[in-house]
Formats: C-alpha cells, structure tokens, sequence
C-alpha cells in the first residue's frame, strides 16, 4: 500500500509513506469529511529540507506513527545539521471530527543543536467526484486565508452556498508565519532532549467547529472506544497464526470503517474512495459481520431504512421502496449536479436489505425490530413486484434511466461485466442470476417469519412468488453445456452465457436444485475459476476473462465469501475449505495479512497475488470476508423460530484446535472449541446461554 490512511467516523485522512500530501499531488491525498476535501497539502521540512523516512506503520486503522530523520546539512564547507541527528516522530489520530497530529523531535547529536521546523498545510476544498475525475462542474472558490499566532483559517464558499473552512491549531509559539502559511519553530535540543509540537485539524461547515481536546484525553478515549468494540464482539483463536492474524486484521478494519449517520452503527464501504454509506456493500458487510456483532446489521438496516425511496425521480433511479446504492454530501451533489443524494441505480440492495433483514432475525431472536420494519419492508416487497419485475416475468432486472447514473447496477458495475460468449456486452433490462437468489432467499426467509407476526396471507403470496421465481429461474438461466447457471438474461431474456462467479451466490439461497447446486459448487474449485488464491470473477475460458480486469477475472474476497456461505450452508465442506485456503494464502502475501478489494485472477503458480492497481484498502466487505470463515467452518445457522442452532464443523488444513467464544445468538452467547480427534473435528460446548438448542450435525 502506497499510501497511509486513517479514519473516524465520517473524517479520514490519506497520506504518502512520509506522512505528507505533496503539493500538486495526483493521487488524491488529503484530509476529507462530507466528500471534501479539507486538507489538500500537507508537508514538514527541516531547515527548509525534507526528511528522510525511516519507518511507517499502518497496522492500527486509527493511529499511525510515522519517524523520519534530517538529510545530511553542509553548506561551503560549514556543517550545518549532521545527518540523522534528529528524530521527527510524527503521531496522528482523528476524534470527534478533527485531526490530531503530534510532531516529537529529539536530537542525538552529541552537542546543542539548533535547527528550523516547519509545517505548511493548505486546503482547495475540492469536491471527491473532481478529485477522482468522474464529473465537473459548477463549483465555488476560496474566500480568504488568515493567520494569527497560534492559529491559522483557511475559508472557501461553495457553489450551495455552503461557507467551507480548515482551521489549524498549534500549541507551540512559532517564529513566524510565511505569506503562504507555512508556520515555522525555532527549535533548540541538547543530546537525547525532546520537544513536542501538537497540531489540531479542524474542518468546518457553516461555522460547526469540533471540540478540541488535550490530545492525550482524546487519545485514551478512542482506544477504550476500540477496547469497547473487542470486548463487545466475537473473539476467536486458534492454533494456525495465519488464520488468527487475518481474522484479527478484519475485525480491526470493520471497527475503523463504521460510522453512525443517527441510526445506529453501520460500516461505509472502504478507504479511500468509498467513505460514504453504500447499500449494497454496506448490508453485505452487515450479514458478514452477523457472527461478530448483530448490531451492526440492525444500525444497517435503520440507516437503509431512512433513506429508502418515496416517489419516482429518474434523475436519481429513484422509485417507491427501493433501497439506495450510494449517498454523497459534496459540493456537486449539494447542488444537484449528480444524483447522488442519495442515487437508488442498484438491482440487489432492495433484496439484500430485505434477505438481512431475516438473517439478523435469526441471529437475534428481535422480533419487535422486526415489527417495526414492517413498513420499510413492505414497501421493499412492493418494489421487487411492481418495479424491480416491471414485465412480470418474476425475474428482477435493471435499466438505468438517469443521464448520471449507473449503467450495470449489480455489483460488478464496470460497463464491461456482463458479456456474451461472442464478446458483445449484454443490453438492458438484465436480470442477473445473483439477484435472482437474493430475492427468493428474501422471500423464502421472511415469509415465516411474517406468519409468526400475524401475516399469514401475505406470507402465503410470497411462497407462491419464490416457488413461481424457482421455476422459472431453473428453466432460464441453467446451461446444458456448461452444467452452470448463466451471469443473466439479457433484454431480449436470452442467457448471457459467460461463466462468472456471480452464480456463486445462489447457493446461500436454496433456489438451485441439489444437483444443480452440486454442479455450481464444483465448478466454482475447478482450476478455470479457482486460480489457487480464491474463485476467479469469469472463467479462464470465458471470451470476456482478463486476469488483469476490475470485474472479468479478477479475484474479490467478497465474492468469495457469499460463495463460501453458500457452500458451508449447503453441505459442500471440501469445497468452503479450498476456497478459505486460498484466500489464507492469498493474505499472507499482502500488508498486514489485509485482503483487499480485489486482487488480479492469475494463478498460484506465480508464487504471490498480483495486486489490482487502484484498489480500495481496507474495503469493508473484503475485511468482513474471514468473519464468514468461521460460520463457515462451524456450519453453523441459527433459527429463531425454532429457537435451534445447527452446528456440522470443521478445521481448515493445518487447523487443530479452533476456539469461538461469546458468539452473540437469541438471548445470550455461545461459546465453543473445535479440535482434531483421529483426524476428525470433534466439537466441545464451552457454554450456552443463548436459550436455544444445539443440532449437532
């Protein structure tokens, strides 16, 4: 990863290895709130110098430290700075809307030392579409800088009429503010003397200026608020490291990526570019993080709840009950330059929210929620029949209608991701095959549990619509010659014949027949999908497979982990176990042991992973991916109204002893170990309090 970043809630900062944003910097560093950017750059310099890096750290999402040194200082034949004599150690975090850096500098030189320090931050308040360079437009300018001592303002008023302002904060006097403020220290160190200079960041929106703390307190607060979310989740060990360490590292990305719009706790999609809340990847994370911490899907479900569509806007894809695809807050959406406040062009979300909806039933035993989402699912119901199936064919299909919109709406949107055989691109309305198995798991799922509430009549209506969608969905998408089901139906509901990954999904649903769901398992480990670090996006042989693709042969750990799902929940162990092998291998060859968006399809053989150029990292629906390996390895699903809990395990190879201990299900937790007894998982119940009963497999 080539750059460092850290994030609280809706505040993240990205920057170089250094701890610096370069100026004219291209890459899209900055400090960002709101889809602005409040800190365009950012540099220290000694004796007007750059330092030297010497190491930088990222394996803590909401604290990084950075140490440099000085370059080697001579000047006509005079020394004017020995080289390495000081350590610039530069310790930042972000706490209640503002960012906190603390510059410690000591000398070891064997003499006084005497040297200058400077600081020079600036912010261009550019809007996240520009900086990634999707859309321009009508946009705002700077209304003035001013500095004070120990103090400067920079301010920007938007095109929304929005006054946009960073103000900078130090503790230490300085000696003097340049005209392009740029704030310099005089510093004065004995050998092994320190100093320590705080800086506080604050971005500002109309005058709203974040509470500034001593750092110390805010620093202590925020990790007992890490502290909290351990103690609150899931703990697992075992004896494989790897798995430990990877396992670990996604608990740790999830915390860093949730953030509470007023609805509860919910994870944004990833760093850098996805800070914002996301329907889909957002409710996927949601169900991966079920076995870590139920809450997090019910925070999920209220916030996508809240903005859940009211009326038809096709600027924005917007209709009745839809569930929303992506929210931004910039100075182009503010005004009304793009759709996205929020914009509604996703085929799944609508389906996912209501299949989370009975997952987290499941988990938690809270029918009360439930009841109280009546409306919201109801009205997501309504959408998936009288919108979603606009030609009754009981396949939901997409079609965007906004001149800004999304023109592929599932989740492997790039305009090249749903291809025929022949290389020509699948037109509009597409139904695709994942949707499809969202939707009867949906209704399937829910349907009981809407008779246990009193809705028997209706719940009849949506056994009728799954069995009518099974049907259907067998005639039309399965392959004869491919003994696989097809990515889609394309608007002429022909089958868009490319073997994908994406039919992966269906096997968490119950729509395919057990033969079929035999056939789709064991082609999904077969050596053109599975490269040996996880199931590829297409086939090896499919017309349309590029190793080197966003969505057409590249391996996301996501993707995986709803395959991973599906196989566990269906019976297919040897194949859940190659695909959590690969991805382990995959993991341990990248920073952190943190699987990333996505990575390129090329094959073990090559001895590493290929990373994706422009992945997102961390992304939250790939650090929720080794969440999903321990229900996967457990088998474990629980049924709340039955109030049992189905439990078949297993290790992964070079596992012995796995222990899962407060998994938070019904009215309490489970504990429990699974270890290796003659070559078989032999499962211990540590304790019971969820108040259901165990069906050991």
């Amino acid at each position: 990863m080539n750059y460092r970043v850290i994030k609280e809630n809706d505040l993240f900062l990205m920057t170089d290895k250094s701890g610096d944003i370069p100026d004219n910097d291209q890459s899209g560093l900055g400090l960002y709130t709101r889809d602005t950017r409040f800190l365009s750059r950012m540099e220290i310099r000694i004796n007007n110098q750059r330092p030297i890096l010497l190491s930088s750290a990222a394996d803590e999402n909401y604290i990084s430290t950075i140490r440099l040194t000085n370059p080697h200082m001579e000047e006509d034949g005079k020394l004017i700075l020995w080289r390495e004599s000081v350590e610039i150690e530069r310790t930042r975090f972000i706490y209640e809307g503002a960012l906190y850096e603390t510059f410690k500098l000591t000398s070891y030189y064997p003499k006084a030392i005497q040297f200058d320090f400077s600081v020079l931050l600036d912010a261009d308040f550019t809007d996240m579409f520009v900086i990634r360079g999707f859309q321009h437009g009508k946009l705002g300018s700077k209304t003035g800088e001013r500095s004070a001592s120990g103090e400067r303002v920079i301010s920007y008023l938007g095109a929304d009429e929005l006054l946009r302002e960073t103000k900078v904060k130090w503790d230490t006097q300085e000696s003097r503010i340049s005209e392009a403020g740029e704030v310099h220290f005089d510093v004065e160190l004995k050998h092994q003397e320190s100093v320590e200079i705080a800086f506080f960041i604050a971005p500002m929106i109309d005058g709203n200026e974040p509470l500034q703390h001593e750092p110390k307190e805010a620093m202590n607060k925020l990790r007992a608020s890490y502290a909290s979310w351990n103690a609150s989740s899931t703990s697992i060990s075992s004896d494989m490291p790897l798995f430990n360490k990877l396992y670990h590292r996604g608990v740790q990305d999830l915390r860093v990526l949730l953030t509470d719009l007023g609805y509860g706790q919910f994870p944004v999609a990833g760093l850098p570019w996805y800070s914002v809340p996301f329907g889909r990847d957002s409710l996927i994370a949601a169900l991966q993080m079920l076995s870590l911490n139920p809450q997090i899907a019910k925070g999920t479900l209220l916030t996508m709840a809240a903005y859940q569509g009211q009326k038809e806007d096709e600027w924005r894809d917007e209709q009745p009950g839809k569930v929303m695809h992506e929210i931004r807050y910039g100075e182009l959406a503010a005004t009304n330059q793009v759709p996205f406040t929020p914009y509604y062009g996703t085929i799944d979300a609508t389906p996912l929210f209501l299949l989370l909806t009975a997952e987290y039933y499941h988990w938690t035993g809270d029918l009360d929620f439930v009841s109280s989402l009546m409306p919201h699912l109801n009205a997501a119901l309504n959408w998936i029949k009288e919108y979603g199936d606009y030609d009754k064919d009981s396949f939901v299909e997409y079609y965007q209608k906004s001149s800004k919109g999304i023109a592929n709406q599932g989740w492997k949107d790039s305009a090249d991701s749903v291809i025929h055989s022949n290389g020509d691109y699948a037109e509009a309305p597409i139904a695709l095959v994942e949707v499809q198995g969202y939707v009867y798991q949906a209704l399937t799922r829910l349907a009981p549990i809407f008779k246990s509430l009193g809705h028997e009549e209706q719940a009849e209506v949506m056994e009728k619509d799954a069995a009518q969608l099974r049907t259907r969905f067998e005639e039309d998408f399965w392959m004869d010659d491919e003994q696989f089901y097809a990515i889609a139906l394309d608007k002429d509901k022909k089958r868009v014949d490319s073997v994908t990954s994406n039919a992966g999904h269906i096997l968490m649903s119950g729509i395919a027949s057990p033969e079929r769901a035999k056939a789709v398992a064991e082609r999904l480990v077969a050596p053109d999908l599975f490269g040996g670090y996880g199931i590829r996006t297409m086939s090896t042989a499919a017309t349309g497979y590029n190793p080197m693709s966003y969505h057409d042969g590249s391996v996301w750990p996501h993707d995986n982990s709803l395959c991973l799902l599906g196989l566990s929940q269906s019976g297919f162990t040897e194949e859940a176990i190659t695909v959590m092998q690969g991805l382990l291998n995959a993991a341990d060859q990248f920073e952190y042991y943190r699987l990333p968006e996505l990575y390129c399809g090329y094959s073990d053989q090559l001895g590493a992973p290929v990373p994706y150029p422009v992945a997102c990292s961390p992304q939250a629906w790939a650090a929720g991916t080794p969440l999903t390996f321990v229900q996967a390895l457990l088998g474990l699903q629980p049924n709340a109204l039955t109030r049992q809990i189905t439990i078949k395990p297993a290790l992964l190879n070079g596992m012995n002893d796995l222990k899962v201990e407060q998994l938070q299900i019904g009215n309490g937790t489970l504990s429990l170990r699974v270890s290796r007894v003659d070559n078989e998982p032999k499962l211990e119940i540590l304790s019971n309090q969820t108040g259901y009963e165990l069906v050991i497999l």
